[in-house]
C-alpha cells in the first residue's frame, strides 16, 4: 500500500493511492484509521512529503561500495547524525543552493519510516516497528562538510531533506535497486544488499541511543556515485518497489 499526504485547496492530508486516484482515511496513518470512501484524482492534488518527522537519523558510510569509493575501512559501528526537520521538503520541491557553499551533491538512499514510539528494541523486534519505506536524498554541502570536520551544517540547511513520494508499507528492503539520475543520466546505481548495517541493526542501534517517534526516518546510507548538482538541475531518486523522487535545484 501507498500512503500519500496530499494537499487539495485548502484541505490537508493522508490518503492511500488507488492507481491514479486519492483515497483519503481519516486521521494519520501512525494511528487506528479508517478509509473514508472520498476519492481524489492525483493529477489535481500536491503530493506533499509523506510525513512530518520529527527527527531525521541519517547514516554515513552504511554501503560497502561507497567505502571503496573513498578509499576507507569499514566502520565497527554504525555511523549516525542527524537532519532537522526544517530540511524537509517533498517531491517537485525545490532544492535551494545556500550561497555559503560552491558544492551541493546529491545521495540517493532509502529511507525507514518508524511507525510508533520505538526505543530500545531488539533487531527481532525492529521490524514491528516501520510503517514502510520512502526515496530520500540527504543533500549535503561537501565542501562546507570538509570544512566543518562535522557534518550539522553541511547537511541541515533548509531544503536538504527531500523525500517521497509516497510511502510504500508492503516491501521487502533487504536488497532494491536505487539509482540516482541527475538530468535524466544514471549516477548512482546501487542495491541495498550491499548495506553494511542492515535495516534491523540500525534500528535496535539508534533506539538504543534515542527515542524514535511515529514519523522519524531513518535514512540508510548512499551508494558509491555521489555527486554535484547545479541550479537548473533536475534530481531524481529511483527505489525498486517504491517509486521515483524528483526534485529540482535552484
Amino acid at each position: 500500500m501507498k500512503i500519500v499526504r496530499y494537499k487539495l485547496g485548502n484541505k490537508t492530508g493522508y490518503g492511500t493511492l488507488q492507481g491514479d486516484r486519492i483515497e483519503s482515511i481519516s486521521g494519520t496513518p501512525f494511528q487506528k484509521y479508517e478509509r473514508t470512501g472520498e476519492y481524489y484524482e492525483l493529477s489535481e492534488a500536491r503530493i506533499l512529503a509523506p510525513c512530518l518527522p520529527s527527527k531525521i537519523v541519517a547514516l554515513g558510510l552504511n554501503y560497502r561500495s561507497h567505502a571503496g569509493e573513498l578509499k576507507m575501512q569499514l566502520p565497527e559501528e554504525p555511523l549516525i547524525f542527524l537532519k532537522p526537520s526544517t530540511a524537509v521538503i517533498g517531491p517537485e520541491d525545490k532544492i535551494i543552493c545556500p550561497p555559503s557553499s560552491k558544492r551541493v551533491d546529491f545521495e540517493g538512499e532509502l529511507g525507514v519510516v518508524i511507525r510508533d514510539q520505538t526505543s530500545c528494541v531488539s533487531e527481532s523486534e525492529a521490524f514491528d516497528h516501520v510503517l514502510g519505506y520512502t526515496c530520500f536524498n540527504d543533500v549535503t554541502a561537501r565542501d562546507l562538510q570538509q570544512k566543518d570536520k562535522q557534518w550539522t551544517r553541511a547537511k541541515g540547511f533548509d531544503t536538504f531533506a527531500a523525500f517521497g513520494p509516497w510511502i510504500e508499507t508492503e516491501l521487502d528492503a533487504a536488497d532494491l535497486l536505487l539509482e540516482t539520475l541527475l538530468n535524466g543520466e544514471v549516477k548512482q546505481h546501487g542495491r541495498t544488499g550491499d548495506l553494511i548495517f542492515p535495516i534491523p541493526q540500525l534500528i535496535s542501534f539508534i533506539s538504543d541511543i534515542m527515542t524514535l517517534l511515529p514519523g522519524d526516518i531513518i535514512a540508510t546510507g548512499t551508494p558509491e556515485g555521489i555527486g554535484p548538482m547545479l541550479p537548473g538541475d533536475t534530481i531524481e531518486i529511483k527505489i525498486e518497489g517504491i517509486g521515483t523522487l524528483k526534485n529540482y535545484v535552484a
